[in-house]
């Protein structure tokens, strides 16, 4: 882990995103205090998914006639919004 000034990370930004691209993490200090710490991001996959939807329980009926309202209710198949006015 590495640390450094908040002015040297606005000064030296690209060089410090390769280096959290590559792995590192990056302590930025305002004043010799810890503002932020910055790491690679968690690269989400399809086995995330699937994983956070597992204990979520399948659509029922209700669930599906509610979708078809919402949509019967934003789509139309007129052309002219102005022909009710």
């Amino acid at each position: 882990m590495r640390t450094i000034s908040a002015t040297e990370a606005s000064r030296r930004f690209s060089d410090l995103l390769d280096a959290i691209e590559r792995g590192e993490t990056v302590t930025v200090t305002r004043g010799n205090r810890p503002v932020a710490e910055i790491r690679p991001a968690h690269r989400r996959t399809g086995r995330d998914l699937r994983a956070a939807l597992s204990e979520v329980p399948p659509p029922d009926d209700a669930f599906e006639r509610d979708v078809a309202d919402a949509l019967a209710y934003v789509t139309t198949d007129r052309t002219d919004p102005w022909a009710d006015a």
